[in-house]
């Protein structure tokens, strides 16, 4: 229960979610079980480029298992609504390996 206890805290926040396969999801984190399935609403995927800006590919109500979760961190809402997403340049993330 000690790895759900941080997770309660967030519930009803805006979250990003880092997964195995090296996507970025942001959304309001809804609800999560012991196994660390979590729910998103209002969520979207952040497509990073080296040559274009982000792309935000709307999701809406999104699940992730919880073995596809690499990172779950907390989302200055202030500071991300202040980016300028079409003017970031970044190389798309890399897939875990184990």
């Amino acid at each position: 229960m000690a790895a759900t206890t941080g997770l309660e805290s967030l519930v009803d926040q805006m979250i990003s979610v880092i997964t195995n396969d090296g996507r970025n999801i942001v959304g309001v984190l809804k609800g999560f079980d012991q196994a660390t399935n979590i729910i998103l609403d209002e969520s979207h995927e952040r497509v990073f480029s080296t040559k274009e800006g982000v792309q935000q590919l709307v999701l809406g109500l999104y699940i992730i298992r919880g073995d596809n979760i690499g990172v779950i961190g907390e989302l200055d809402e202030e500071l991300d609504a202040s980016l300028d997403f079409s003017k970031l340049r970044a190389h798309p993330l890399k897939p875990v390996v184990h």
